[in-house]
């Protein structure tokens, strides 16, 4: 949603941030956040995050620059003023949880291994991530149709950002940053040919300008019958047609 304040933003085409290679992290970092995110969201008989391109999500959003899409989705609004200096001081804040974390991570790497993260086996990688989070692996968890899809229940579908980034400590942003890398509209420089879309079986639009038009809906993946609390809420987050 694009404020009032924000309509009269300047904007910049998307080809200024369309650029090869890093804007923000070293080729190092490049290639560890490479690494790291492809154990997060691995390839197995789905692609990952190392085919979504989260890492260049990740390197986009840290750069600081570009943070909204415009509407038509063809280029990014150029922040000014106070919204320009809240943002370069949360980014600068992610930035050195980035360049901290990782260089700790690569450090217990050479540490343990003597070999750099993206050099080592997928269960060396695992385990320090591991070690990094302060917390077990996760166990693999499988939804059964019956429970999930089946049910006839329902609520409230979650805001855009339901898990803010405020205050996690590396892993954690990692994490975070990484599902929204692989979900997030391809415009920002990750879902690269929507592979993140594709991989739940999202259609999604075509792009931005799609969805601020009205010409696409997400009707068709709600969950039909179920009860909405907000009758005053739009008709397609009420899960009805």
């Amino acid at each position: 949603m694009v404020s009032q304040s924000q309509a009269h933003w300047p904007t910049v085409p998307i080809s200024a941030r369309d650029v090869d290679g890093p804007l923000f992290f070293t080729d190092d970092e490049w290639t560890l956040v490479r690494a790291a995110t492809a154990r997060i969201i691995p390839t197995d008989y789905d692609p990952g995050a190392a085919e979504a391109d989260v890492v260049r999500f990740l390197d986009r959003f840290l750069s600081g620059d570009f943070v909204y899409a415009s509407a038509t989705g063809d280029g990014f609004l150029e922040i000014r003023g106070k919204e320009a200096e809240a943002w370069q001081a949360r980014i600068r804040h992610r930035q050195s949880v980035y360049r901290e974390g990782l260089a700790a991570l690569k450090a217990l790497s050479l540490d343990k291994y003597a070999k750099d993260f993206h050099e080592l086996s997928d269960d060396e990688q695992d385990a320090l991530l591991v070690e990094t989070s302060g917390r077990p692996k996760p166990r693999h968890v499988q939804l059964h149709d019956d429970e999930i899809f089946n049910s006839g229940e329902g609520g409230p579908p979650p805001t855009n950002q339901p898990v803010s980034d405020a205050g996690l400590g590396f892993f954690d942003m990692l994490v975070a940053h990484t599902r929204q890398g692989f979900y997030a509209d391809p415009v920002y420089g990750g879902n690269k040919n929507f592979v993140g879309w594709r991989v739940i079986g999202f259609d999604g639009p075509k792009s931005l300008a799609d969805t601020v038009a009205g010409r696409y809906t997400t009707t068709d993946y709600m969950i039909m019958g179920a009860t909405w609390p907000y009758p005053q809420s739009p008709r397609v987050q009420r899960f009805g047609r």
